[in-house]
């Protein structure tokens, strides 16, 4: 089960990478899947601007925890403590996490952790409690 505790957050301008339409759940032009890009690591993309994470050698600044709708409109980033984040793939508990090219978290493979796994996924799409912080 995921959850979240004692996360530290910021907010900045939502590029158009983020900028999601999600609306009501099974309304006529709502997204589906309807959490748009929440909670999936985000970076800078200009001053005071996060966008979606699209390259594994990206430098993540945090996790989406809200759902933005149109261009800069406000993004709530979890910079440090524990946030729900969405798996990428199989992920176990205990192990350092990075980000893949949706934003999503796997196992770290090379580069900079931006995480520990608090809990485990069996597979990508799965919700996973993730403790932010830096290698």
């Amino acid at each position: 089960m995921a959850y979240e505790e004692s996360l530290k957050s910021i907010s900045l301008n939502a590029d158009s990478s983020l900028a999601v339409f999600t609306g009501v759940p099974s309304t006529p032009g709502s997204a589906d899947p309807n959490y748009g890009k929440q909670y999936t690591f985000v970076k800078v993309t200009g001053a005071h601007q996060v966008g979606a994470v699209d390259g594994v050698d990206d430098p993540t600044v945090g996790v989406l925890q809200n759902k933005p709708q149109v261009e800069g409109q406000a993004a709530t980033v979890g910079i440090f403590g524990v946030s729900n984040v969405i798996a990428g793939a199989a992920v176990v508990a205990g192990v350092n996490v990075q980000s893949d090219t949706s934003g999503r978290a796997i196992t770290l493979a090379a580069g900079t952790a931006v995480g520990v796994a608090l809990s485990a996924a069996a597979g990508a799409g799965e919700l996973i409690s993730v403790l932010l912080r830096r290698a």
